[in-house]
């Protein structure tokens, strides 16, 4: 179950992302299972139901999750989470490699950070 957290800076959208990813992560929600539906968890949570539509939409997208049409969502097989979840940490530490480096960070020190040195 998706726990919310009202004074959390995150938009709720977010939180119930956040949480499907975790137990899909974790093996909490198993491959090819069903999640619930738009209408049932807005109603369990008390949420408008485009909130829901929003975070599975993200989840797909991020290829955690894939929608049959008239059926529902599902979780995505643990082989694809991984490698999408991969890509996705790759391009986050692309990015952020890069900024360190347009900001004067030795590219030795990272490679020093990389390898368990300095923290």
């Amino acid at each position: 179950m998706i726990n919310l957290n009202y004074r959390d800076s995150r938009p709720i959208y977010e939180q119930i992302k956040d949480g499907y990813r975790e137990l899909l992560i974790s093996g909490g929600i198993l491959p090819g299972e069903k999640l619930p539906s738009v209408r049932e968890l807005a109603t369990q949570l008390a949420i408008n139901p485009n909130t829901i539509q929003r975070a599975y939409r993200e989840l797909e997208a991020e290829g955690y999750i894939y929608s049959v049409p008239g059926k529902g969502a599902f979780a995505a097989s643990q082989a694809d989470v991984s490698s999408q979840r991969k890509a996705s940490l790759l391009a986050q530490f692309d990015h952020a490699v890069s900024e360190l480096l347009y900001l004067g960070v030795e590219a030795s020190e990272l490679c020093g950070r990389i390898k368990g040195g300095k923290k």
